[in-house]
């Protein structure tokens, strides 16, 4: 059998010599030939700050290294340029190009585009932060599925003109699943190779309104799971057994994740991993903890050979062991140090599942593996860091589970609450496992607001004095020309934690 250290030796050699064949891009190769759009898989900005941000694109049918000429304009037309480079997109990394822009007036719209032999992509548009903004505008979203609905969330999210997109996770789904009508096809099989990955993110950026969203906003993102297989944690496969295909299945999964997001061009690792726990400040108004709670997890409590994902526990004494971890120990020491370090009037925790405590009907002590009761030390140290002075007013933000919920998230049952938890339906897919969610709200006293009926997205409006929650709901997965509408709205006011 492989042990741990030898499977993740394996994974970051097949990691490095990816990475390394990425570097050898020569100043400048030989002007491609294009026999189609180079731009088909569109254009993205995401990582915004004060000063800058990512541009991103991905150069289409690619068959050697290139060049790509960059440039960004204070206005549409570009008559005001105030930026240009050259950017590689090398074959190796499928002819990604991430380019971090800097240097620019904080708090202003910004415009950008890419060239190449000849040919010119639309136009995208991203803002920077402002040095005191007193209003922040995000949306949280998660759980896309391309066949099981079309993404008319996004247009939505547009109109809004949000500051952000906080995508949680479950970008791409891998595979087929549930009993119901869908809207199309992924027309191949799940994903393994690292061109399986690849093919499957170009399908979704061929969404109209997906390819929409990404011209028009930031997106801050982090994967859950479907990104490379259900219910998989950290270096532990669900779906694949063995230890070594798994590796190798994910490598090529998270290759193909970064090589389609607008991350930081340094985000994908030399061992393979990709750095998503990061920091998003607007001011002294808002901060954003962005967590990843699937790469450096560890294995679901009381796994067997034969079940090695998420399930209904009863007497498992794993659940509580504080030697396991759902974010490892170095993000869990990363984010106990920011929140000692906060100084903004909102806290704002972005990350992928289900906080709260959930009680289920199959009896007391039963809880899912495959969320935070799954890891119940590690939320009792995630809770523990909350409960600094420095952090004011906490919202734990949260999707996966293909329903709307707003949470009092406590210490201890029925405490104070600390924490608001609002938790997204999914954008495009069926809701949640009705037998577990239907008889929820009775069960927990904290459960505020559930929702198990509408997919969608939440819009959230921060000021100094509250955060306005609305709930939008898509009134048809299988119209692609779908209204989306408010399903509910809350407040949270600053300085009491829970809904209004």
């Amino acid at each position: 059998m492989l042990s741990r250290r030898n499977v993740l030796a394996g994974a970051a050699a097949l990691a490095a010599s990816r990475f390394a064949a990425a570097g050898q891009v020569v100043a400048a190769p030989p002007r491609p030939r294009l026999t189609e759009d180079p731009f088909a898989l569109g254009v993205a900005s995401g990582e915004p700050a004060r000063d800058g941000f990512v541009i991103w694109t991905r150069i289409a049918g690619l068959q050697q290294d290139a060049i790509v000429a960059w440039e960004v304009a204070a206005d549409e037309r570009f008559r005001r340029i105030v930026r240009t480079g050259r950017a590689a997109a090398p074959v190796a990394r499928g002819g990604a190009v991430h380019v971090r822009v800097r240097g620019l007036a904080p708090g202003r719209r910004w415009f950008y585009r890419f060239h190449l032999a000849g040919a010119v992509s639309r136009i995208g548009r991203v803002s920077t932060i402002a040095d005191r903004p007193d209003r922040l505008r995000l949306a949280l979203t998660s759980c896309q599925h391309w066949e099981q609905g079309w993404f008319t969330g996004y247009r939505d999210m547009i109109a809004a003109d949000v500051a952000a997109v906080l995508q949680m996770g479950d970008y791409i789904y891998e595979k087929s699943f549930g009993a119901g009508t869908d809207v199309r096809s992924f027309g191949a099989p799940d994903p393994v190779t690292l061109e399986d990955y690849r093919a499957r993110h170009a399908l979704y950026r061929s969404d109209r309104d997906l390819a929409d969203a990404h011209a028009a906003l930031p997106f801050i993102v982090a994967f859950d799971d479907h990104e490379v297989e259900n219910d998989y944690a950290g270096v532990h496969g669900a779906i694949t057994a063995d230890s070594g295909a798994f590796m190798k299945r994910r490598a090529a999964a998270y290759q193909a994740y970064f090589e389609h997001m607008p991350l930081d061009p340094a985000a994908l690792a030399a061992d393979g991993g990709i750095q998503l726990y990061r920091r998003f400040r607007w001011g002294d108004l808002a901060s954003v903890h962005v967590l990843d709670t699937r790469q450096h997890r560890s294995a679901h409590a009381c796994a067997t050979a034969e079940e090695r994902g998420g399930r209904v526990l009863g007497n498992c004494a794993a659940l509580d062991d504080p030697a396991r971890t759902m974010l490892g120990h170095a993000q869990e020491a990363w984010l106990d140090d920011g929140f000692r370090r906060e100084q903004a009037r909102w806290t704002l925790i972005a990350q992928q599942t289900l906080f709260a405590p959930l009680a289920l009907p199959q009896g007391p002590g039963a809880r899912y593996s495959d969320i935070w009761d799954g890891y119940g030390a590690a939320r009792g140290r995630l809770l523990d860091a909350l409960a600094r002075p420095s952090v004011e007013n906490a919202l734990m933000l949260g999707g996966d589970v293909h329903s709307f919920w707003l949470n009092d998230v406590a210490r201890i049952p029925g405490g104070t609450p600390v924490a608001t938890e609002i938790v997204t339906s999914c954008l495009a897919s069926r809701n949640g496992p009705e037998a577990l969610f239907a008889p929820a709200k009775a069960l927990n006293p904290h459960v505020r607001l559930l929702d198990n009926h509408h997919a969608g997205y939440v819009l959230l409006d921060v000021t100094l004095s509250r955060t306005e929650i609305d709930l939008r709901a898509v009134e048809s997965l299988a119209d692609p020309d779908s209204a989306t509408r408010s399903l509910a709205r809350r407040t949270v006011a600053a300085g009491k934690a829970g809904v209004a």
